[in-house]
């Protein structure tokens, strides 16, 4: 892909660093990269090519090529030969691979790109109401765009006032306290720019509160629904009464960063921590309280490691285990930055787990692997063939210990295919990291292509792509998680509208600020009934993994709310699974975390004692000596199996809980 050689330099930066080899942009020779310019500032819709080269101590260019990236795409469209045009204000980072040649190492250099802000034209208040109720407040928000219509995210309005403090005050923050009735207006101004808005401050008839919560004994992590109700002197609800809810706590132990719990003025609380809660639901002078008891989680369990197919002298990649039509149970991974291979394993005795078969391709990476619903047809990807004919091999896996290749399929797949999905006699591979192509395999020695779904957005990409119902949910990097209907079983609000294989039709995308979506993975909790995607980062900051998993709930396309995330302090995610409200995903650096993810979701999930297990592979010999590099999970029966990228595949089981018989 694009992005898919860049994923694999990445990688390739992050196995040097952890096996102690050398990165740097000066070598025992001194070659540097020189770019040209070496500054750069763009105003809005401006190109420019920049040009890189390699040059020795002495000033002399050396032949080789350079490979330009960025990862602000929605920002700065940057093409793998460094012409770039500038999309929307701010600073962004280019970055410059020259790729390993003979001696010299992977080189890169980070250019930074200014793109001016244009000059600013308006202030929109959000939401603002124009009545208050006299001893209340209201969180006012301000939002800056400028004259090509960019909501400037750099700037704050810290500038308000009002015309008349006896009425209503406001603090630079933004905060209105209605004091008395009357009439005021309040104004805020930037750069120049002012915005004026009139309120009306009423009296505030509301004399008492109640409040309820619908439990008043819970677990950490478990969402408490608050209701509060606000009447009159004469007991009439006060149906439009603002109320504010609050709490204090007494948490069993006050120890760590984390705060002890997170309340929402939609009424809903979570405790990170253990202890007694009193939350308070005001209206001007009236207060209501109520306590809840919040008990640990407890789901803690202990690790059984069952088997290790060890894989130490090349990197190993996605894995995918299924059940044979001989009724055994068998594995494939893949192999990244290696000799084009994929091997084969019987796992029926996963302590003893054994290598049966090695297919080898033309690439140097075999990044994904995906096997049939019918456990009959696989498919592995490549890229970096010596022919530059990449895209991806239908294999026969009736018997695993002879696999057979039936086709190869690279007809404009030559930019290489990153990854792979088979639902219902399609292989959905991603493009070049630009598309997914969908391509029917009812005869498998015979595959053509049906489709292709393709966004068109400013610099737009794709990583992966999963499929479940129906509904196919790629990972775009800075444009999030888009869901394709590519014929949906789903029912109720999130109906089919049609889509099929072999005309995807878009249902909604959902995105957030860092940009670095790299896989997603649907589920309905079972405990609460609500529709989850999880949508997993990935970022190398300094060259060592990074980000977290990002939850968002789905009313229906159009309406999707990040509400909670699981978020590792020390490791950066990398590939998720989710099943029966528990999840897997593999935390690169931090090994396989398996994480309690029912009920209702709210916070950060790692604050909440929800982490049930933890496991780092490692292995004294290979790549990577006894540093878990995880890649891949996948549950499988009562069994959990992981690709480690340093130590190969493991299987392992989770512990009887005490006092329990079996899993």
């Amino acid at each position: 892909m694009k992005f898919s050689r860049i994923t694999g330099l990445i990688v390739v930066l992050l196995i040097g660093i952890l096996t102690n080899n050398i990165l740097a942009q000066e070598t025992e020779n001194e070659l540097k990269i020189i770019t040209d310019p070496e500054v750069i500032t763009l105003d809005v819709g401006q190109e420019l090519q920049l040009k890189a080269m390699l040059v020795n101590a002495e000033g002399e260019v050396q032949p080789d090529t350079m490979i330009y990236f960025s990862r602000a795409r929605r920002s700065l469209s940057v093409t793998r030969s460094g012409l770039m045009k500038a999309l929307e204000p701010g600073s962004y980072s280019v970055i410059v691979y020259k790729t390993a040649q003979g001696d010299h190492p992977v080189m890169r250099k980070n250019v930074t790109v200014t793109v001016n802000y244009p000059k600013l034209d308006r202030i929109v208040f959000n939401d603002v109401p124009g009545k208050l109720y006299a001893g209340t407040s209201f969180q006012l928000e301000s939002k800056i765009y400028d004259v090509l219509d960019f909501k400037r995210e750099d700037l704050e309005v810290s500038d308000y006032k009002s015309s008349n403090t006896k009425v209503l005050d406001i603090n630079q923050f933004g905060r209105i306290n209605a004091k008395s009735t009357g009439k005021a207006k309040i104004t805020a101004s930037i750069e120049g720019v002012t915005k004026t808005h009139e309120i009306e401050v009423v009296s505030n008839p509301v004399t008492s509160i109640e409040i309820s919560v619908n439990e008043d004994v819970a677990r950490t992590g478990d969402v408490l629904t608050l209701k509060a109700i606000a009447k009159d002197k004469k007991g009439n609800v006060v149906s439009d009464a603002p109320v504010v809810y609050s709490f204090t706590a007494r948490p069993d132990d006050s120890r760590g960063e984390a705060a002890p719990a997170q309340i929402e003025q939609n009424g809903k609380f979570v405790a990170n921590k253990s202890g007694l809660y009193t939350i308070s639901a005001r209206n001007s002078g009236s207060v209501a309280e109520t306590t809840v008891k919040i008990n640990p989680r407890n789901v803690q369990r202990e690790v059984e490691v069952l088997g290790n197919a060890k894989v130490t002298d090349v990197p190993t990649s996605d894995l995918w285990v299924w059940e044979g039509v001989d009724g055994r149970d068998y594995a494939a991974t893949g192999t990244h930055v290696g000799r084009g291979e994929a091997f084969f394993w019987d796992v029926t005795d996963p302590e003893n787990m054994v290598a049966i078969d090695t297919i080898t391709v033309d690439a140097r990476v075999v990044n994904d692997v995906k096997v049939s619903e019918d456990g009959k047809i696989a498919v592995i990807s490549r890229e970096g063939a010596s022919d530059r004919k990449n895209g991806l091999v239908i294999l026969d896996v009736t018997d695993p210990s002879n696999v057979e290749i039936l086709s190869r399929f690279d007809d404009g797949l030559t930019g290489g295919v990153h990854n792979v999905f088979i639902y219902e006699n399609h292989i959905y591979a991603i493009n070049n990291g630009r598309r997914y192509d969908i391509i029917n395999i009812e005869d498998p020695k015979n595959p053509y292509r049906v489709s292709q779904f393709e966004l068109d957005t400013p610099g737009h990409s794709v990583h992966d792509v999963w499929i479940e119902d129906g509904i196919a949910y790629s990972s775009n990097w800075s444009d999030g998680v888009v869901a394709v209907d590519v014929g949906s079983k789903l029912g109720g609000d999130m109906e089919s509208i049609g889509g099929s294989p072999e005309n995807p039709k878009m249902l909604g995308s959902f995105t957030y600020p860092s940009g670095w979506n790299h896989a997603a993975f649907p589920f309905k909790s079972k405990s609460s009934d609500n529709f989850y995607i999880a949508a997993g980062d990935e970022a190398f900051p300094g060259g060592i993994p990074a980000g977290w998993i990002h939850f968002f709930k789905l009313n229906n396309w159009e309406e999707a709310e990040e509400v909670a995330r699981y978020e590792v302090p020390e490791a950066g995610t990398h590939n998720i699974w989710i099943k029966d409200d528990v999840m897997y995903v593999a935390y690169y650096q931090g090994g396989l975390r398996i994480v309690d993810v029912s009920g209702e979701l709210m916070g950060n999930l790692y604050d909440q004692g929800r982490e049930i297990a933890r496991f780092k592979p490692s292995v004294n010999e290979g790549i990577g000596p006894n540093q878990p590099m995880s890649w891949g999970p996948q549950p499988y029966k009562d069994m959990i199996f992981v690709s480690d990228m340093n130590s190969g595949l493991w299987a392992i089981k989770l512990k009887p809980v005490q006092g329990t018989a079996s899993n």
